[in-house]
Order: C-alpha cells, then sequence, then structure tokens
C-alpha cells in the first residue's frame, strides 16, 4: 500500500499547471501564440447584435494586458479608467487598487464584451484613456533611423509595422493624416505596447514631409518590388528614413518621384512581394546593419 500523501501530488500538480499557464500567458502577450476568448465559444449571434460604441473624439478604448500595462506606464497617457476582472488585475502587476490615480472598476468579461464586441480578444481589461498628444516632425527623436508609410490602411499592419520599428530603434513612424489609421484600440493591440514607446506622427501632405526629412540629412528610400536596386546596395549616408507603400498599390507616384531613391528587398523564393509589415521588419534589419558597420 502507498504512503504518499495524496495532497502532496495536488500540490504539486497545482504549482506545475500555474508555471505552465504563466509561460503561455507570456507567449500570448509577445503575440508569440493566439490568445484564445476566456473560456467562452465565440458567437455569431453575439457579433451580429453588437452595435460599436459612440466614442467621442477624445475618447480611446484600449485593451489586452501587454497593451494596457504600457499605457498606464507611459506617463504621458491621461488615464480616465480600468475596467479589469479580477485575475486580469493580478496580472497586470500594477500595484493595489486603491494605491491608483485613476478609478478602477471589477467586471466580467461579458461586461467588457459588451462594449468592445465579442471577436475583441481584450484578456479581461479594458482601459479608457485620452489620446496621446498630437506629434510633429519636430518630435523627432535623435535617432539614424525613421520608418514612414504611405497610405497604409490596415490599423493591423501599422500596429505589426510599429512594433518592429520600435525592436530595431526607429525613432518614429510617419503616417499621413488620410487613409491611415488613428489611434484606436484594435491598432494599440496589433503594436503589443509599441504604441507608447514611438512617435507616430501623422502629417497632411507626405512629399512635403519627405522634402522636410531630407533637409534634417535623412536619405529617403522608397520600397519597390521592382526597384532598380537591392536595399543593400542603395544605403548612403547615416541617416536613413524607409517609405513603404500600402497593402496592393505599393508607394504613389508622388512618393515615388520626391524619395532619394527606390530599392527593392531580394527574395530568391518565386513569391517576390510581402505584406508590408513583413517587408518592414526585413528592411530595418537591413537598414540597422548599414547603421551598425558605419558607426
Amino acid at each position: 500500500m502507498s504512503t504518499k500523501d495524496p495532497k502532496d501530488k495536488t500540490a504539486r500538480d497545482t504549482h506545475y499547471a500555474t508555471l505552465r499557464r504563466n509561460v503561455r500567458d507570456t507567449k500570448r502577450e509577445r503575440g508569440e501564440i493566439p490568445t484564445p476568448q476566456q473560456g467562452r465559444v465565440k458567437s455569431n449571434k453575439g457579433a451580429k447584435d453588437w452595435t460599436p460604441p459612440q466614442l467621442q473624439p477624445e475618447q480611446v478604448l484600449l485593451y489586452g494586458l501587454h497593451t494596457v500595462r504600457a499605457a498606464i506606464q507611459n506617463p504621458e497617457r491621461k488615464l480616465i479608467k480600468l475596467s479589469v476582472t479580477q485575475n486580469a488585475f493580478m496580472r497586470l502587476e500594477i500595484g493595489e487598487s486603491s494605491e491608483l490615480s485613476f478609478p478602477v472598476e471589477f467586471v466580467s468579461p461579458q461586461d467588457i464584451d459588451k462594449v468592445l464586441g465579442p471577436e475583441a480578444i481584450h484578456q479581461g481589461v479594458m482601459l479608457e484613456t485620452r489620446p496621446l498628444p498630437v506629434r510633429r516632425l519636430e518630435a523627432l527623436k535623435e535617432s539614424p533611423l525613421l520608418l514612414v508609410l504611405d497610405q497604409v490602411t490596415d490599423p493591423h499592419n501599422v500596429g505589426a509595422v510599429m512594433r518592429s520599428a520600435v525592436a530595431f530603434g526607429a525613432g518614429a513612424l510617419i503616417t499621413t493624416q488620410r487613409h491611415s489609421p488613428t489611434e484606436s484600440g484594435v491598432l494599440a493591440k496589433s503594436a503589443s505596447g509599441a504604441l507608447e514607446l514611438i512617435p507616430y506622427i501623422q502629417i497632411t501632405n507626405l512629399a512635403d514631409a519627405l522634402e522636410s526629412i531630407h533637409k534634417l540629412g535623412f536619405q529617403t528610400i522608397g520600397l519597390d518590388s521592382e526597384g532598380p536596386a537591392p536595399l543593400e546596395g542603395t544605403f548612403s549616408g547615416e541617416r536613413i528614413a524607409l517609405v513603404l507603400g500600402s497593402e496592393g498599390k505599393g508607394l504613389r507616384q508622388k512618393t515615388r518621384e520626391t524619395v532619394n531613391a527606390l530599392a527593392r528587398l531580394d527574395m530568391p523564393g518565386e513569391i517576390k512581394s510581402l505584406n508590408v509589415s513583413n517587408a518592414a521588419a526585413i528592411a530595418l534589419y537591413a537598414t540597422r546593419q548599414h547603421l551598425l558597420k558605419i558607426s
């Protein structure tokens, strides 16, 4: 007869289950694995019946653990209210609710669903904030690397590009005011916290902005699948601004005429064009390698 205490086995199993859950949560926050709805089956009926809330011009709803944590830690954010489940609040690791400078409301996942819709992967947390301060070209960081988007409309793509821009130390992400996503929960969730870490500058006229960037000493390189030379052989100078076009259409003609050079990403496979977020990541890496060599 075994003399092992079954309580010991239960405690050990619980400990390992907690460790596995922590590893999964970390991977989900990094975007390495998808985050499922919190134990609930998605309902097409719920999605059909849901009506998006009418947000005020100065109202932004952010969601997702990593996104909300980054926003709370950003001193430039004006925070209005945090709606969060008890479990998600513990995972945020931001201290006691009574010690925070903004109201905290404990809710159920379904309460957040009613606001964000059943398809939003909110992980039990929603933060109401004011938009970040408007950034101008004068807000450029002292960085030798910029990223410019020419009317990229999909907030998921822009968020993914923003994340890569932060990863490779770009000083700013510059987009047009028209045909580009404004600050939103979808954009912030796709950026996974990067929205709080890099100036997101929206300008009226891209050609004029490129001319201003030239005056700051940047070489502007437009990415084109049929560019005359590989990107690696196009670099010159110590400050580079990469310019990427919209999904499908690529760079507009005026943009092509304004940049200093057009270049392509050489790819040996059958597919010669990439999603804009993937192309941005590769181009940022190549540019960073060039800058490291000449520094």
